[in-house]
């Protein structure tokens, strides 16, 4: 079994990476080796923040990781809240603030296609390599269901008639945005288990 670290303490990210990756990974939070710092997330892209994550972890605690960072890209508000959508209505990461001030921001268009991308990159052995999981859709007038974080409630994925806070788990994480650059990883680290091989030169 690979023991690896995921860059997060958040718990609804952790249910979600370890359920899609499964039992044959070991999968260790921050807190698990000891880091409760918050992590930089410093960049102007997506692909920037995961990748200074995990730069971060792999540099100060020497273990192997994957760390993510996603974003919701709203076509009528020029592709924002994008990398500041955790923090979109303020420092206090208020997924009810975020959505409220998506809502209000989205008030009268027409156009309320948008899109949710996950990037993640993954250091293995000082090797570093990136997936990147999109998902379109768009914003609904108000929130719907429970289930999921973040702003699930207020996203339909294309083809459906539900928001992801409306679908269980399992729905959610084969068609996601997560769920897709998850499945890349996984199917990455299996591979290298059976057959190892360098990722791609970190610079």
């Amino acid at each position: 079994m690979l023991t690896i670290c995921f860059a997060s303490n958040n718990a609804h990210k952790l249910a979600e990476i370890r359920e899609i990756l499964g039992e044959q990974f070991d999968i260790k939070s921050l807190e698990d080796i000891g880091c409760r710092e918050e992590l930089p997330e410093e960049q102007t892209t997506l692909e920037g923040n995961s990748q200074q994550k995990a730069e971060y972890v792999w540099q100060n605690y020497n273990v192997n990781c994957f760390a993510d960072d996603t974003g919701l890209e709203v076509l009528a508000l020029n592709m924002e809240p994008g990398v500041y959508s955790a923090r979109y209505a303020g420092p206090q990461r208020s997924s009810q603030d975020n959505i409220q001030l998506l809502l209000q921001n989205l008030a009268g268009k027409e156009n309320r296609s948008a899109q949710f991308r996950t990037s993640i990159t993954l250091i293995l052995d000082n090797n570093l390599f990136q997936f990147d999981g999109v998902v379109q859709g768009h914003i609904t007038e108000e929130p719907r269901g429970s289930q999921g974080f973040g702003y699930d409630p207020v996203f339909i994925p294309e083809g459906y008639s539900q928001t992801f806070a409306e679908m269980d788990s399992a729905e959610k994480n084969r068609i996601s945005h997560r769920g897709r650059a998850v499945q890349q990883l996984a199917e990455y680290l299996q591979a290298a288990l059976t057959n190892p091989k360098p990722l791609g030169e970190r610079p």
